[in-house]
């Protein structure tokens, strides 16, 4: 579903992308692992075309993404924001159904409302948290509001940037079993990128471990801890001692 072949990509003087190439299979949920500024977000904006590369291809169900109907292309995908990323101006069920409103996949406002409801209720949140505001949610809610907007009109293809960031242990979990369990039922192909192994653990099928621009090991998750790649290993035990140099 998702092919990078030797993707590089530069800011001025500064590589981040150095030759990266992973494949993603259809119905796939695929994490991508490693420490900041390693070029994990830099590869999803690559993905969607939001930033070009300077050299390899990038293809999306064998369409390259720099090319077609851009409004078309990006309909096939949800996204799950870092941080939330909800309009503090519109009430719950208005973010939910924000993509609904709009563009081609326009719907009347009573069924956009109605689909919105039923996705919150997918997440876990009762129909009275519809007319709420962001502000009036707690971290964990808001964060259920953004995996219903994710989810709402129906993608083929779902980006989660660190999904569990700022959450507790036990929300953690209840995001990361919910991501699982929509992911599954919708046969969407799935992309994470996350610091958290916990989620690692409870939304991959397969890992990507991405340093230096590069994948240094990719394979299914069932073999993280008995991989024996050094980055690898020291991500995974979070050890200082490794070839990946800890800031100080």
């Amino acid at each position: 579903m998702i092919a990078l072949t030797d993707v590089h990509k530069a800011f001025g003087a500064k590589q981040v992308l150095r030759g990266l190439t992973l494949d993603v299979a259809k119905g796939e949920s695929c994490v991508i692992i490693g420490g900041s500024g390693t070029g994990k977000s830099v590869c999803l904006k690559c993905i969607l075309g939001l930033v070009i590369p300077d050299s390899g291809t990038i293809t999306v169900d064998g369409q390259d993404v720099t090319t077609g109907d851009r409004d078309a292309f990006l309909a096939r995908f949800g996204m799950l924001f870092q941080g939330g990323a909800l309009f503090d101006s519109m009430p719950v069920w208005q973010n939910v159904a924000f993509r609904l409103q709009r563009g081609a996949q326009k719907r009347p406002k009573l069924e956009a409302r109605e689909i919105a409801i039923e996705k919150l209720r997918r997440v876990g949140l009762t129909p009275d948290v519809a007319d709420l505001y962001p502000s009036e949610l707690s971290g964990g809610m808001q964060k259920r509001v953004g995996l219903a907007r994710a989810i709402a009109a129906e993608p083929e293809i779902i980006f989660f940037d660190e999904p569990t960031t700022g959450l507790d242990p036990i929300m953690s979990g209840v995001i990361n079993d919910l991501i699982r369990e929509i992911v599954t039922e919708m046969g969407a192909t799935a992309l994470t990128i996350t610091h958290d192994m916990s989620s690692v653990r409870a939304i991959a099928d397969k890992v990507a471990m991405l340093h230096d621009g590069k994948i240094r090991w990719h394979g299914p998750v069932a073999e993280i801890d008995s991989a024996t790649d050094p980055y690898l290993r020291q991500f995974v035990t979070g050890s200082a001692v490794g070839p990946i140099a800890a800031v100080r």
